[in-house]
């Protein structure tokens, strides 16, 4: 059993996406020409505080995250957003290019005992989980031992404007957010801060 750290990778972003927000957003206004070099932070601010956030919607984002699979759940919920996650039914962790044991996220458990007691489960399922594939069963068939803190990468990709939401609801502006969704979301939240400050500056 390995435990692995959770992370958010930044895959791809809109190119100029602030450029391509202020083109789209003046074509409304016929304002084109009021468009510089340096003019689309201060537009892309101005629309916000307006809340004509359906111009956001010109630009997108793709990010890998690395969580368990509790944490997608929650996720999946955000339906403006398209999903691709590894697969427990095709993925064989018995195999030897996923080193024969599964890999887990280990929960911010305040308690040393708690984690033993985790660490101890998670190492029970594992054998489990060999066993029945050792016995011939499919990977599909054995997956239903494997707990919800067993590691997943998911690509996740939305427009800006539903970003702002996931950010709203899923950071840790959100106290009632689960710590584990917090603190992945606020590493890609953090990352579009810095790509795109006059959309993402001041959550």
């Amino acid at each position: 059993m390995i435990i692995e750290q959770p992370s958010a990778k930044l895959l791809w972003i809109t190119p100029n996406a602030e450029q391509m927000i202020e083109l789209s957003g003046r074509t409304c206004y016929k304002s084109e020409d009021k468009i510089t070099p340096d003019s689309a932070i201060k537009f892309v601010k101005k629309i916000r505080s307006l809340q004509h956030h359906s111009v956001l919607e010109h630009a997108a984002a793709s990010f890998k995250f690395v969580c368990d699979r509790g944490v997608t759940h929650e996720l999946v919920r955000h339906r403006l957003a398209s999903y691709s996650q590894e697969s427990t039914r095709y993925c064989n962790y018995g195999k030897r290019k996923f080193g024969g044991q599964i890999r887990v996220i280990e929960p911010p458990f305040k308690l040393d005992k708690s984690q033993e007691e985790w660490e101890f489960v998670c190492e029970r399922i594992e054998e489990a989980y060999l066993r029945l594939l050792k016995w011939g069963e499919s990977p599909q068939m054995a997956r239903s031992v494997l707990p919800n803190c067993l590691k997943t990468e998911i690509v996740m990709t939305c427009n800006f404007r539903e970003w702002l939401h996931v950010f709203a609801l899923r950071s840790s502006e959100n106290k009632r957010a689960h710590p584990q969704i917090q603190e992945i979301i606020d590493m890609a939240r953090h990352i579009l801060i810095e790509k795109c400050p006059g959309v993402f500056n001041g959550l």
